[in-house]
């Protein structure tokens, strides 16, 4: 049997840190409504201290989600931690998600502080928690460039604090895959007690590493990814939710299995990219407008003689609808000759060969061809096929 993956979603509050991209209310509990439809274990829901809003939304968010845990961030804050609780009052799964710098960086420069500070207002911070609820994950920030016995004595004594989720971020996106996965390898082999929490893994994506930052922490050990949807976040975005669920899919043989519905993936994705006002870049990995288009020449005569040519994903089972054949100068007769038939119209192979040449002048005029530009190139020829 599979191993199961939980999936964290943070959308609702790395993801709408993106810049002009703020959610109001009523939009939040629409996105938190439809991440329960796809299957995620846990919607962190906002940071309740920073804003009225914020507090406002985790509020409603509790109140209208049923299933997946909702989970509220907090500084290692008393008054953090106290907002946090009442926010989350109506949850049915009440997580706080608590925690602290673990960098030498940050505890230097970003709290002025000590090693042994940090870690005390850390482990106190947890133990607060743990007055309002029983799920409390802690997170150590900056994890990705800490020092591995400093952070595995965070993880430690977080865990005997009573934290019930260790969350290892790579905050800063820096980590090759190798050296982050051997960090997660390292704090299995050297946390005497890390078998009584879950390991999450939340990774940035500035040097373009999130998702294989991720995949490398799974085989290592991470049994809870953090995640948004498409890829957005704080700089250059947090790891993709699609990409983990379809990577894991993907490769049976990795062994690990997640709650989402891949059909509703690209649904999702979409809502997302509209209550953001957020467009989703062409090339983006399964949810892109071009994820699933074939323009070049032997890539279309490839992917009609046989889809798995090109196409190791069905763009159905992402709910994605059926593939395209995008029709440029660089696009071969087979899908010229595709394209026709779908609109009815038939030609013999000298008559192709003839309309080829017409299609590429047209095509290099207009640079992509449209049905519209398809009948008026038809109609240069007599053989018409009604549907």
């Amino acid at each position: 049997m599979s191993e199961k993956i939980q999936i964290f979603d943070t959308t609702l509050r790395d993801g709408e840190q993106v810049p002009g991209c703020q959610l109001n209310t009523t939009e939040k509990v629409e996105v938190a409504k439809g991440l329960e439809k796809l299957g995620v274990d846990v919607i962190e829901a906002g940071f309740p201290v920073s804003s009225p809003g914020d507090f406002n939304s985790v509020v409603e968010i509790s109140r209208a989600v049923t299933d997946p845990v909702i989970c509220a961030l907090t500084r290692a804050k008393v008054m953090d931690i106290n907002l946090a609780a009442q926010a989350l009052k109506f949850a049915k799964r009440p997580r706080i998600h608590t925690g602290i710098g673990a960098s030498d960086i940050h505890i230097q420069h970003k709290f002025k502080s000590s090693r042994e500070k940090v870690l005390e207002q850390g482990v106190s911070a947890v133990k607060y928690a743990k007055k309002f609820v029983e799920d409390v994950e802690f997170y150590c920030e900056d994890a990705g460039r800490a020092n591995l016995q400093y952070l595995a004595q965070m993880v430690e004594a977080a865990i005997a604090a009573g934290a019930t989720v260790v969350n290892i971020p790579d905050t800063t996106g820096y980590n090759l895959p190798d050296v982050f996965g051997q960090k997660i390898k390292f704090l299995f082999e050297n946390v005497s007690n890390i078998h009584k929490a879950i390991i999450s893994v939340h990774c940035h994506n500035d040097l373009g590493l999130a998702t294989a930052n991720t995949v490398s922490g799974i085989q290592n050990g991470a049994r809870q990814v953090e995640v948004t949807m498409n890829g957005i976040g704080e700089r250059a975005g947090n790891t993709s939710l699609e990409e983990i669920v379809m990577i894991l899919k993907s490769h049976p043989h990795l062994d690990f299995e997640t709650n989402v519905n891949p059909k509703m993936i690209t649904p999702m994705s979409n809502m997302v990219s509209r209550l953001m006002n957020m467009p989703v870049q062409p090339n983006k990995a399964i949810v892109g407008a071009n994820a699933f288009a074939h323009s070049s020449g032997i890539h279309q005569d490839g992917f009609l003689k046989n889809k798995e040519n090109y196409e190791i994903i069905d763009p159905e089972d992402v709910g994605a609808g059926d593939s395209n054949i995008v029709l440029t100068a660089r696009s071969g007769r087979h899908a010229l000759k595709h394209r026709l038939e779908k609109l009815g119209y038939i030609f013999e192979k000298d008559e192709l060969e003839v309309l080829y040449v017409e299609f590429l002048n047209m095509a290099d005029q207009n640079k992509q061809i449209d049905d519209e530009h398809l009948h008026i190139l038809a109609k240069t020829e007599t053989k018409i096929i009604n549907k």
